[in-house]
Order: C-alpha cells, then structure tokens, then sequence
C-alpha cells in the first residue's frame, strides 16, 4: 500500500512541473498559436518576415509605426514616443521575456496596434511581425 501512495506521489509531483512549464510559452509556440489563428483566414499562405519587417518599420497611422518605440532596430533597447519610458528590446534574441506569455502578447498587440492602426492587428500582421522579430539578432 506505501508502495502505491509512493508511485502515486511521484505521479502529482511530476505533473505539478508539467502543469507549471505550460505557463511558460516560447516564441515559437505563441506564433504558433497566432498560426493556428491565421490559418482560419482564407487564402492565408503563411508568414513573411520581410511582410513583418516592413510593417514594423512603416509609418501608418498618427506618423507612428513599431519602431517609432522599439527602434529600426529591434534588439535595441526602445523608448516611449510620448512618455520617454524605456522599453526593453523587442526581439526575443535580445530580451528572452518576449513573446513567452501568450496573454501578455495578446494584451500589448492590441494595445500597441490600437495606437499604431487605430484598430486591433489582424493575425496575419501579428504573425508576419513575430516571424520577423525572430529573424533579428543581438
């Protein structure tokens, strides 16, 4: 009987670290989920980070553009257009807490598309921005 309680105990600590991993998301997994997202869309191909990288350096909206905050470059660290506060890199080669948080990343693409656009991203947009931050490097 202490043998089953012993394998069982085991069982839930392996599945309490399970559980507590899957908060943690990496980039990879968060566009793949925004892919899962496009892909519902019709006529989506797939992401292009030379779509991403000119979206991000275009001005729309306002003169503002993504790098309007974070800098043409994106491993660089940023600055508020308006406020001045520092933002810590964008790319996820320069700042290992991007794009980790799938509810984080939901919340600032919309807050920051709202600003840019003056409306939310479309998946598309979001995706072909991630598959670009991924191709830049410190």
């Amino acid at each position: 009987m202490n043998r089953l309680f012993f394998v069982f105990g085991l069982f839930v600590t392996a599945a309490g670290f399970t559980a507590n991993s899957a908060f943690a998301e990496t980039p990879v997994e968060v566009l793949a989920a925004i892919k899962a997202e496009a892909s519902g869309t019709p006529g989506f191909q797939g992401f292009s980070a030379t779509r991403g990288e000119s979206f991000y350096k275009t001005k729309h909206n306002h003169d503002l553009s993504c790098a309007s905050c974070h800098t043409d470059n994106a491993a660089a660290q940023g600055k508020h257009s308006e406020t001045g506060k520092v933002i810590k890199p964008l790319a996820p080669a320069a700042n290992e807490e991007r794009f980790t948080d799938m509810k984080k990343v939901a919340k600032w693409f919309k807050r920051n598309c709202n600003d840019v656009l003056d409306r939310e991203c479309t998946a598309q947009e979001k995706g072909d921005v991630l598959t670009y931050l991924l191709t830049v490097h410190k």
